[in-house]
């Protein structure tokens, strides 16, 4: 009993000092807690705090994405030039709008300036460890494997595909043209511009061809309403909750688009990976001599400094991504280029005078990579795309208006000191607003006109790069970006050798709408007219 009673006292003693010491461990993370959350609150207040509703709600709400909350943008821009507080007290998010805030974050490791997890894991179960999604390791890994994949060389085998998908949009709209009497014709552009990069990416990505342009594709319908159900969710943050998602129709509509991508896409991965087993790696390159590698090709190729190679299901997040990333982002970027061309007439004359310049004498209407025997010696054979001088200012200015993507978001592993001693804290996500950086007065006057000169050699000395930033910069600016402004050129380089584009004025001026890409309310509709004598 003694016994007993002295091991029942012992227990009560140990049972004791561990609640103690758990007390004292939460009383000390509390204390912890509260001291970083003092010290975070200190370094945010040298930031401008914009008016808000009130001390409990902060800013909640008065954001939108709407025209309204892009002339919000520009608002606050004006008054606070450089960055503002924006968000609930307690949840504070620094917007930032000039290469002074912006340029620290941009050169950041990718391991210090992460991506914010907040919106990006509505994408996690479609993209999986993609580039965009990925961190760390992860992603710092894949990036250098999939470098080489978009070198020049490899742009190079892309631009045949490029005028390919082009011609069958084009011969779409000849069509409408020819319907309408052979006079001008008015058409939504961005829908069709999205099914052209997509038809190109998957032609690119996977050599498949699904003629989505001309008939419904089962496997680009779901990307599409994939991409539309992830702005759905964003909209309504009851549905943000995984489990609570997944319960809903919207969110058993996405698991069945995602399991449609995700078989289309290991099915291609997997018939390759066979064929590269069965053939050995000399034997697969050799019967690539004569015609390209897509990007599938590339990615089983590849292999790290230690000799492995990506897996199965690496080169299926990495060709989702692909798809994903550059079908809406480019076809944004075209339709709003074609309608600040159809709105100053001069410089869309200047770009067709520049294409027809380039064409001229050539047997082939066809954008291409080298001029090769059509340049008399003893000159040097010129790319094509570097002939587009003008053309690609037009591109880079539209860009700059009407960035496809309006922002991205940064959440700081470690404090980020400023040129002008403030702190950008721990922990604090960080909105990058690359509307609002390209619609700053201080960087652009007139920031509202398009004025294609603004990206002339003699404009452009001096200016820093973080302040024109459409495929953001630094260590994860966009991998892609080469691939885009390539496939921008040709495109718009062959509608111009065809059509006149005009605004439709019948109809009220467009109102953007950002959402995973800039778009427009109601589409963006502009009216065609085929050049007189070009059949």
């Amino acid at each position: 009993m003694a016994v007993a009673a002295a091991l029942g006292s012992l227990g009560a003693v140990v049972l004791g000092t561990f609640v103690v010491a758990l007390l004292l461990r939460w009383l000390w993370d509390a204390l912890v807690a509260v001291t970083r959350f003092r010290a975070t609150c200190r370094q945010l207040n040298k930031f401008p705090i914009p008016p808000w509703r009130n001390w409990l709600l902060g800013h909640t709400g008065m954001g939108q994405s709407t025209e309204q909350g892009l002339q919000q943008v520009d608002a606050l821009v004006a008054r606070y030039r450089h960055g503002c507080l924006w968000g609930l007290p307690w949840l504070p998010v620094l917007r930032l709008f000039h290469p002074s805030t912006l340029r620290p974050l941009l050169s950041a490791s990718a391991f210090v300036a992460p991506k914010d997890e907040l919106f990006y894991s509505f994408l996690k179960p479609w993209l999986g460890e993609g580039l965009l999604l990925s961190r760390g390791e992860c992603w710092a890994r894949h990036r250098r494997l999939l470098t080489p994949a978009f070198h020049g060389d490899v742009l190079r085998n892309y631009l045949g595909i490029f005028n390919q998908s082009t011609r069958v949009l084009l011969a779409k709209w000849g069509v409408a043209t020819v319907a309408a009497g052979g006079g001008p014709v008015g058409l939504e552009v961005l829908q069709p511009l999205s099914l052209l990069t997509l038809d190109t990416l998957q032609k690119c990505i996977f050599s498949h061809e699904s003629h989505c342009q001309e008939r419904p594709s089962e496997y680009i319908q779901a990307i599409l309403e994939l991409s539309s159900l992830v702005v759905r969710r964003q909209l309504q943050p009851l549905l943000h909750p995984w489990w609570l998602y997944s319960l809903s129709s919207d969110g058993q509509r996405f698991a069945r688009a995602c399991a449609t991508v995700h078989a289309f896409t290991a099915d291609v991965v997997q018939r390759r990976r066979r064929a590269l087993a069965r053939l050995g790696h000399q034997a697969w390159r050799d019967g690539h001599r004569g015609r390209s590698m897509d990007f599938i090709d590339l990615l089983l190729l590849t292999k790290d400094e230690n000799g492995h190679t990506l897996s199965d299901e690496d080169i299926a997040a990495e060709a989702d991504t692909f798809m994903f990333e550059g079908h809406d982002t480019t076809a944004s970027g075209l339709a709003w280029l074609f309608y600040n061309l159809a709105g100053h007439p001069e410089h869309q004359e200047r770009c067709r005078q520049e294409v027809q310049e380039l064409l001229a004498g050539r047997d082939t209407a066809d954008i291409e990579w080298w001029l090769g025997d059509m340049v008399p010696p003893p000159l040097v054979p010129k790319e094509d795309l570097s002939q587009l001088p003008f053309t690609t200012m037009c591109i880079k200015e539209s860009l700059r208006l009407h960035p496809p993507v309006t922002a991205v978001s940064r959440r700081c592993t470690e404090d980020i000191p400023l040129h002008d001693g403030c702190i950008i804290p721990k922990g604090v996500t960080c909105l990058m607003s690359i509307y609002g950086t390209h619609h700053n007065p201080d960087l652009w006057p007139e920031p509202e006109v398009f004025n294609p000169l603004r990206f002339s050699p003699e404009n452009s000395k001096g200016r820093s790069p973080s302040s024109f930033i459409p495929f953001s910069a630094g260590p994860r600016n966009c991998i892609g970006q080469s691939f885009a402004m390539a496939e921008m050129k040709v495109v718009v380089a062959l509608t111009l050798s065809r059509f006149v584009l005009r605004r439709d004025t019948a109809r009220p001026p467009p109102r953007r709408k950002p959402e995973l890409i800039l778009r427009a309310e109601n589409g963006l509709w502009l009216m065609l007219e085929p050049l007189p004598g070009v059949a």
